[in-house]
């Protein structure tokens, strides 16, 4: 490996023109494909093997002209204070509105609240359901604009009016935040490296990377049906990592020229060393990515797979444009410990001998190894206690902020018809195979009155075939209420009871029951997911670091940083913790797929600083150091880099907690107090502390594990052999052999 990627690096330094020339083609033509695209339609969410998504095929067979995915929208009216809607000029400026709504293009019904007695109890507050023929994301502007149009309209007439459902969705921004958290990688790169150039270099190639894998993922989302939530995603895990691997190498260079190397010779050596840590550190961040698919949820997939292919991007940048790029810049990049003049370079030091931060750090822990584990262990303890209370679910309008019409809108329905009519529940009743499906209807409304925490239950109505009908039901509680949850279950244990003796089938669908069989789908496959993604990766490693001790601390560390950032992710958006600086404004269930998304990115994350840090503990060891000096030598060379990389990854993520999308919000504090969690207090801490308390033990591998396995040669002990220290040119031949590998 360490030869292969050596030999690559040399390649690329010196046929820099034609590697730079290859990425520029690539990124044009992603730019164009992107730009030539059809635009992307509606985004299907479907949940295979689940009964809310039965319910939902059968809707679309058995009610052709119903547009079960059609867009829908909730016009809330609200009459001035000691008026009711029912007044004469209330109701006809509700009916005008009616009127103006029916003559949209993507338009199919609208229901009149005083024909379809949608005025509530006392009188204050009606509603007018819209149905459109396309999702909300597919809506036009134009059906947007006229929705918005036909409310202001009603405004003016004196009355409250607020707009519910999905019709105005929008893609999500994640606001001036993202690029703050791209100002703060710059800086933290030029005081890392001394220089502006060699910090550019980063930034320039995950920018490139990003480029590419999003503008890719936007020429493919109309014919791969990919969500703009996919390429937020691919673009925040892209970035992060694009720049954390790029520093790596170009960190190595710097050492390596620091040690008197020529710089083509020093490129290879970078990318031979470094260069093979970036590989495996990304080969677990594909695994982990790519493992969502044992999900089988299509959206999650797509998401993982598209992100997955954005890091594989910016592992190949990293081997091939860095080195490329470092050609170009000669001997403007300095070597380590030197900076430009722009920088202050050319000064002597003030204290020459003095050893560096992580030299000390790494020494202290040696010394101190039980105190450190111990604070450590207590300390993400402490933090994931919140995680205990985890409550898991789906955001609805609910969970918007208080200054959107869509929350004003719930809020209103909430008032006036009690706060499950925001969640209804769809009773699919299929009479196919009944003798008398009329009856069966019938029946299945009749139990369900009598369960709990029922508050309507409307009359079935059936398809023109007259074998399937729908019942809704309204629940007594909000959509995300345990309640809810429950009332699901006991319609579906009564319904399975009920089909029984009328020959039918009585499923349950709608948004809430969506919600809730995503969830526990997402809850059933977590510790097969854990156990897939973990494995592999502890299987990987043990080929990396041929030990059997070091993977297994590293994966029971990340359990310990995932569940301390679970813990913080619960305390600040369920318990309300901080809440304020971090512009939470409604607290309640975390996201469903916030945990099984978290352990797939973090645990590729924090692998990265495993394999950066502690392979070059390893080097050191099997250059022939102590397990102890090990352990600091790696802390030398690596730990300014790797602070230098949390730091980046961490105001990346951080970038994205500005968005409007709540999920989108979620996922980057979460992702940045992991990366928080596990850099600075799982590898900085407990990993040198463990280690040193190890000592050789660390390192043992059973002999026949140690014959069985392929020699990677991640620490590049090949290298000693292959080319000689002084930097001479490699063989002629040796390109073309490449070229043909």
């Amino acid at each position: 490996m360490a030869t292969f990627l050596y030999k690559l690096g040399r390649l690329a330094f010196r046929r820099r023109h034609f590697i730079a020339l290859i990425w520029v083609a690539l990124l044009t033509l992603a730019g164009v494909g992107a730009a030539s695209a059809p635009a992307a339609g509606s985004t299907s969410f479907s949940i295979p093997g689940t009964e809310a998504q039965k319910a939902f095929d059968l809707l679309e067979q058995r009610f052709p002209g119903m547009s079960a995915d059609g867009a829908t929208a909730r016009v809330v009216f609200k009459a001035p204070a000691g008026e009711k809607m029912t007044d004469k000029d209330n109701k006809s400026a509700v009916e005008k509105t009616v009127k103006e709504l029916k003559s949209g293009s993507e338009v199919v019904s609208v229901a009149d609240p005083y024909a379809g007695h949608a005025v509530s109890k006392n009188g204050s507050i009606a509603y007018a359901s819209v149905k459109y023929k396309v999702s909300g994301m597919a809506l036009k502007d134009s059906s947007k604009d006229a929705l918005k149009e036909a409310a202001q309209h009603a405004r003016d007439t004196g009355l409250t009016v607020e707009i519910g459902g999905d019709a105005l969705t929008t893609t999500p921004e994640t606001g001036s935040s993202e690029i703050i958290g791209i100002v703060i990688a710059a800086v933290v790169l030029v005081i890392t490296f001394g220089s502006l150039l060699a910090a550019g270099f980063p930034l320039l190639t995950a920018l490139i990377g990003v480029g590419i894998g999003v503008s890719t993922i936007s020429a493919l989302a109309s014919t791969l049906d990919l969500g703009s939530t996919t390429s937020t995603l691919a673009s925040m895990i892209g970035l992060a990592v694009g720049i954390d691997y790029a520093l790596f190498i170009v960190s190595r260079y710097r050492a390596e020229l620091a040690e008197g190397r020529e710089r083509e010779e020093a490129a290879g050596r970078a990318v031979g060393t470094a260069g093979s840590a970036v590989v495996f550190a990304g080969l677990t961040v594909v695994i982990a990515l790519v493992g969502l698919s044992v999900v089988n949820i299509p959206m999650l997939t797509k998401m993982g797979v598209a992100a997955a292919g954005t890091v594989a991007i910016a592992v190949l940048i990293a081997l091939t444009l860095i080195p490329a790029l470092l050609g170009y810049a000669g001997r403007r990049v300095k070597p380590a410990g030197e900076k430009s003049k722009l920088l202050g370079g050319g000064r002597k030091p003030k204290n020459p001998g003095k050893p560096n931060m992580g030299t000390r750090w790494a020494s202290f822990v040696v010394r101190r190894p039980v105190a450190v584990l111990l604070l450590g262990v207590i300390g993400l303890g402490a933090a994931a206690v919140p995680a205990a209370s985890l409550q898991l679910g789906l955001p609805d309008d609910g969970a918007q902020p208080t200054s959107t019409t869509q929350r004003r809108a719930y809020d209103l329905l909430s008032e006036g018809f009690g706060p499950g009519f925001n969640g209804p529940l769809m009773i699919v009743v299929d009479a196919k195979g009944s003798h008398d499906p009329k009856a069966a209807f019938t029946k299945v409304g009749d139990e369900i009155k009598g369960l709990k925490d029922v508050v309507t239950v409307t009359p079935a109505v059936a398809n023109k075939a007259g074998d399937t009908a729908t019942i809704t039901v309204v629940p007594d509680s909000k959509p995300s209420a345990k309640t809810t949850e429950d009332l699901v279950h006991a319609i579906r244990d009564k319904g399975a009871d009920i089909g029984q003796r009328t020959d039918s089938k009585v499923l349950v669908t709608g948004s809430t029951a969506m919600n809730i069989d995503f969830s526990q789908k997402l809850n059933d496959a977590l510790l097969p997911y854990l156990a897939l993604v973990v494995g592999l990766a502890f299987l990987l490693l043990i080929v990396v670091f041929r030990s059997i001790l070091v993977p297994l601390k590293a994966a029971l560390g990340f359990l310990l940083s995932v569940t301390a950032a679970l813990g913080a992710v619960v305390a600040v958006f369920q318990w309300g913790w901080l809440s304020g600086l971090f512009n939470v404004e409604e607290t309640g269930p975390i996201m469903s797929m916030m945990p099984i998304f978290m352990v797939g990115v973090v645990f590729g994350l924090a692998m990265d600083y495993e394999v950066f840090l502690v392979t070059r503990m390893r080097e050191a060891y099997v250059h022939g150091e102590k397990p102890t000096q090990a352990v600091v030598t790696g802390f030398r060379y690596g730990a300014r880099v790797v602070t230098a990389a949390a730091v980046i990854m961490m105001a990346v993520f951080s970038g994205f907690i500005g968005s409007s999308e709540s999920m989108i919000k979620m996922i980057g504090f979460g992702l940045a107090i992991a990366v928080f969690f596990d850099a600075f207090i799982v590898r900085m801490a407990i990993v040198p502390a463990v280690l040193a308390l190890l000592g050789k033990r660390a390192w043992w591998l059973p002999r026949w594990l140690d014959r069985a396995l392929p020699n990677v040669d991640v620490e590049g002990e090949g290298l000693r052999t292959h080319s000689s220290a002084d930097g001479k040119d490699a063989d002629p031949d040796e390109e073309k052999e490449l070229v043909r590998a």
